[in-house]
């Protein structure tokens, strides 16, 4: 459940499970919510799963373990994945030094296993690994006019930077952590946490006081993510090597070892992936799972696929072989788009949408997606 419920009923909110979480879909308007994130502010409440990572080995034993270099001081963090022996993504994770704990925000299906398996694994270390989830509120602000929707109701700190640092200060009688995100909706945006019974004032701050901002929920969330040629870990990360996705911004290739690093780094050593996540633009209509083709032959499967608000046309990200990116590219897809039959590019499962590869981002906002794809 959303820790800030009846606010969200009060404003129409309609719900979806992630991970077993109650999240907002929307509040009845997604692609205007939008419009407004792209032309002003709009404000979030994440669905983030929380583990706390306690004692003096704290930065040593997560260092050992994530793709990415571990902040040593407090007030700053990174963007990491955890991967298995053979390099694929497990998860993904923001991981904050605060102090005597490192706190790791993840998806909310990802937090029991890694609980469980990082625990297993803790011998002579001094470490403590706990489920924190329901401690705290998270809340996302983006837009262009992030900075100053955060400056007029933060207390005490200005607004933080560069990315992934934070501040503390507070937002009316309660204490709240404000960190720079990495950009993942395209605009500038920052992370407000804050604790659990501080979140239903917190969120009434972050929409009704200051600079007003629009309230959003996951259907706004993916296509605004979608434009920024953001991977999430749902449709794009879970499961495949991060050279894949050209997550340069997660791993850190001249840190010492961590799980899966040999593979990673054979990979990158040789130069380029077997496929890569890219941009499409679409002349029709196609669908998550579609079957992408060039010349007629299988080379990839599209992993989200949205009517762009901002553009008004279908996109899709899609991963494709990397051999392939640059040729004609078509979707074999089982959306309904119209076709009376007579198509000779037709089979009985299906038509063919013709595809036109585009540079990430889709969409130029007033910040640039730190996860879009760079190879």
């Amino acid at each position: 459940m959303t820790l800030s419920g009846a606010h969200h009923d009060n404003l129409g909110a309609t719900y979806v499970d992630r991970g077993g979480r109650q999240l907002v879909a929307h509040y009845g308007r997604p692609r205007v919510a939008h419009r407004a994130v792209r032309n002003g502010v709009g404000v979030i409440e994440l669905g983030y799963g929380i583990v706390s990572v306690t004692g003096d080995d704290r930065i040593e034993y997560v260092d050992n373990v994530v793709t990415n270099r571990v902040p040593p001081t407090d007030g700053e963090g990174c963007y990491a994945f955890v991967l298995d022996p053979q390099g694929k993504i497990e998860t993904d994770c923001y991981i904050y030094n605060a102090d005597e704990q490192l706190l790791l925000f993840t998806p909310p299906s990802q937090v029991e296993s890694l609980v469980d398996d990082w625990s297993e694994k803790v011998f002579v270390q001094d470490v403590a690994i706990e489920d924190v989830s329901a401690e705290f509120g998270v809340f996302g602000i983006h837009g262009p006019s992030a900075t100053e929707k955060v400056a007029s109701v933060l207390n005490h700190a200005g607004a933080p930077e560069p990315e992934l640092h934070f501040d503390r200060g507070s937002m009316g009688d309660a204490g709240v952590t404000v960190a720079a995100s990495d950009n993942p909706t395209g605009e500038d945006g920052y992370t407000i946490i804050c604790g659990a019974d501080d979140a239903p004032g917190v969120f009434d701050t972050l929409l009704n006081h200051g600079l007003n901002a629009a309230p959003f929920g996951e259907q706004t969330w993916n296509t605004l993510t979608v434009e920024a040629g953001t991977p999430r870990f749902e449709t794009e990360l879970d499961g495949v090597l991060p050279n894949t996705v050209g997550a340069r911004h997660g791993v850190d290739f001249e840190k010492g070892c961590f799980i899966g690093q040999e593979v990673v780094s054979k990979v990158e050593n040789r130069g380029r992936p077997s496929t890569r996540l890219i941009g499409l633009r679409l002349d029709d209509p196609c669908a998550a799972g579609d079957e992408l083709r060039a010349d007629g032959d299988a080379v990839g499967e599209v992993t989200r696929a949205i009517d762009s608000p901002s553009l008004a046309e279908p996109i899709a990200l899609a991963f494709c072989a990397s051999d392939a990116v640059d040729g004609s590219l078509t979707i074999h897809s089982t959306a309904e788009t119209g076709s009376d039959g007579d198509d000779p590019d037709e089979d009985a499962s299906g038509v063919a949408v013709d595809a036109d590869r585009v540079t990430l981002p889709f969409v130029d906002g007033s910040a640039t997606s730190l996860r879009c794809p760079t190879y």
